[in-house]
């Protein structure tokens, strides 16, 4: 079959985003070439994620829209990937039978093959690859200053609410060389910053070359001002990656610290393998190591067992360490997890809707106090491009990964450029004020 246009939506995480990115590498490769608007493609492919049943069933719908389009343009190719569909299994060709493809996030290589396939019929791949990092397989990147690359696929943990380790696999370490050579790449692209991603990747180990050592190569790379990675796993720091955040200036001042609850009791059912007390000890750690680090995390409210004292402990442990922002979110049991099999849902929806509401509550007065706090001073802003709000502003982010946003008046900057910012206002999301007048742009090298 000859090249196709193909468009591919992506929903999810970040990790979702370096997927999709790496399909339309694979994809170019073959022949194909992306298409600005789904309705100039041939082949649409929804990249997909299964951590939380919301956005799982939203994609559904998404799927069910699309079909109609189909009905319309019968040669139009149209695929589910990633995660929601290793997670539902084979059943999801019986379920939208208008589907041409089910590829889960193993198999992104046979894509081309697939789709030639599809002519004859639906095809379904969802095998696992204990082998597959996509080593050798580059991405085709949306733009913008940040890459983001995938340094290790899959996860060990088997926490007990988490999908992961079903529809990613056990854990699986990108090559380091292949590591650089696409943050090398991406700099060569345009991109000033990267983000280096893997379910609990500061357990990263390849061969003798462990996350520390990782990051050291990865920020001694021409041309990168900022380096960040997400998520680490709380149990798997070691004092080395400390030492590399504190001598490498790119390596950036920010953590996300999924702490999922404040209770031992809940902690200890989730299997997270730390108790409140080893997290507090890591936060005092990280902050006496790192100075001025911000900090973030996630956060599970209502899970199974979670009574109301458990709860007023995550708050405590929220008002103690003082996030400087955080992702909340309602249990939601995830078919196939430990926790689905064998633990009830046992919190009734209503009370964690009220829960949740509360925490959002304190964690916005919390976050508003951190921010108005740089209300007068000055901060280095990588520049991302014009806010999607107001385009007669621009936006960008700090180095502790706040959104600023801002105005230039008689100067200007381009994306990519790091530039001093003048802090006048802020709300508990976004800084707000003007570009320096008085210092220099520092362009691209």
């Amino acid at each position: 079959m000859s090249g196709r246009s193909f468009y591919i939506e992506t929903y999810g995480c970040q990790m979702n985003v370096a997927d999709s990115e790496l399909m339309a590498g694979i994809l170019s490769e073959a022949g194909h070439w992306p298409a600005d608007d789904p309705a100039d493609a041939d082949i649409i492919l929804v990249n997909t994620c299964a951590i939380r049943e919301s956005p799982e069933d939203k994609v559904i719908q998404r799927m069910a829209q699309l079909a109609q389009r189909k009905h319309l343009r019968p040669d139009l190719v149209l695929g589910i990937t990633g995660c929601v569909p290793k997670h539902v299994g084979a059943p999801m060709a019986a379920r939208l039978p208008d589907v041409d493809l089910v590829v889960g996030p193993d198999s992104y290589r046979r894509l081309p093959e697939l789709i030639a396939n599809a002519v004859a019929g639906p095809q379904v791949d969802l095998r696992m690859d204990p082998d597959e990092t996509y080593d050798g397989a580059l991405p085709v990147r949306a733009g913008g200053v940040n890459a983001w690359i995938t340094v290790m696929r899959g996860c060990d943990r088997f926490c007990t609410f988490c999908v992961v380790p079903y529809v990613r696999g056990r854990e699986k370490c990108v090559p380091p060389g292949r590591v650089l050579d696409e943050a090398a790449a991406a700099v060569a692209q345009g991109c000033r910053s990267v983000t280096l991603l893997g379910q609990t990747v500061n357990s990263y180990r390849f061969g003798d070359v462990g996350f520390a050592e990782l990051l050291r190569r990865v920020a001694r790379i021409p041309g990168l001002a900022r380096v960040r990675y997400t998520s680490p796993h709380p149990a798997d720091f070691t004092g080395e990656v400390f030492d590399a955040m504190a001598d490498e200036p790119p390596l950036c001042p920010h953590l996300h610290l999924p702490v999922q609850s404040g209770s031992d009791t809940v902690l200890r059912r989730m299997r997270r393998g730390y108790t409140k007390g080893e997290f507090l000890g890591l936060v005092e750690t990280i902050r006496r190591r790192l100075p001025g680090v911000s900090l973030t995390t996630d956060v599970i409210v209502g899970s199974p067992g979670e009574s109301e004292d458990d709860f007023q402990e995550t708050l405590r442990l929220m008002e103690e360490i003082r996030f400087d922002s955080a992702f909340m979110f309602k249990y939601s049991p995830r078919p196939k997890t430990w926790a689905w099999k064998n633990q009830e849902d046992d919190v009734a929806e209503d009370e964690k809707g009220r829960r949740l509401r509360e925490m959002i509550d304190l964690q916005e007065r919390i976050s508003g106090e951190i921010y108005r706090s740089r209300v007068g001073g000055v901060v280095e802003v990588l520049v991302e491009g014009p806010s999607r709000r107001d385009p007669s502003r621009l936006q960008g982010k700090t180095a502790d990964f706040k959104t600023v946003v801002f105005t230039t008046s008689a100067r200007t900057a381009d994306a990519g450029d790091l530039v001093e910012v003048d802090i006048l206002e802020a709300t508990s999301h976004t800084l707000r004020g003007r570009l320096v007048l008085r210092g220099s742009l520092s362009l691209r090298p």
